[in-house]
């Protein structure tokens, strides 16, 4: 069995590290223990060890959890958003880190307005562009940037991505730096602040925080390895 407390520690640990390196402070980062498909009792185990952000992507599986949980803790939808499933899953989450595309953004501003909610969101970026994934093109973002900070409802905390996989860890550093770049040059375009970064897993976080991360999600370093294969493939 993991030991979730210890595994815990050690992730701050290298977060601290990680951030000693890149001579910033460790107040503008964010950890989300991503618990999907672990129970409510690996999330009580880690809440009582001092972890309070939980990352979700299956709506049926984390109502579960949230339900027999504590109301304090916050948590973070991960997963790819499915249009049905928008109005279930704006009033259970606080933050939503995969809006791929315009359309998705309307939807889900016209569904905000009618909940009276305005939700936290990050634009998902297929920063590689591969066809295998979702996202924004950097291309197609570029040109709908405005349309989607004119929205009424969502919050734009700033951008996400998964990076192409690679053989090491060092090899995502492009990837996420290439993030950072296309979040700076949309606030210089649109003079909106974009302050957040969702970027970096459990085998790349470090390198994540070293090129600017806000949010970094990380779960099989703290739950233990996943025992079957789920959607959204975000930690």
């Amino acid at each position: 069995m993991p030991d979730i407390a210890a595994n815990l520690a050690g992730i701050k640990n290298h977060m601290a590290a990680a951030c000693h390196r890149a001579d910033r402070g460790t107040a503008s980062l964010e950890l989300i223990a991503v618990s999907k498909t672990f129970s409510a009792d690996d999330v009580r185990t880690a809440m009582e060890a001092g972890q309070q952000v939980f990352g979700e992507s299956r709506l049926q599986e984390a109502e579960s959890k949230i339900d027999l949980l504590p109301a304090s803790l916050h948590w973070h939808f991960i997963g790819r958003v499915q249009r049905n499933k928008v109005r279930k899953i704006l009033p259970r989450f606080e933050i939503i880190h995969a809006i791929d595309s315009l359309r998705l953004a309307v939807y889900t501003d016209e569904i905000a307005r009618e909940l009276g909610l305005f939700p936290k969101v990050f634009l998902q970026v297929n920063i590689g562009s591969e066809q295998t994934k979702g996202g924004f093109e950097p291309d197609a973002l570029r040109a709908e940037i405005e349309a989607l900070l004119a929205l009424g409802r969502l919050e734009v905390m700033g951008l996400m991505c998964i990076p192409p996989a690679g053989k090491t860890a060092e090899d995502s550093r492009q990837w996420f730096a290439a993030l950072r770049n296309l979040r700076d040059e949309l606030q210089l375009a649109t003079g909106v602040s974009l302050p957040a970064l969702s970027m970096g897993m459990s085998d790349d976080f470090e390198i994540a925080i070293e090129e600017g991360a806000t949010h970094v999600r990380v779960g099989s370093s703290i739950f233990g390895e996943r025992s079957y294969r789920v959607d959204g493939e975000l930690a």
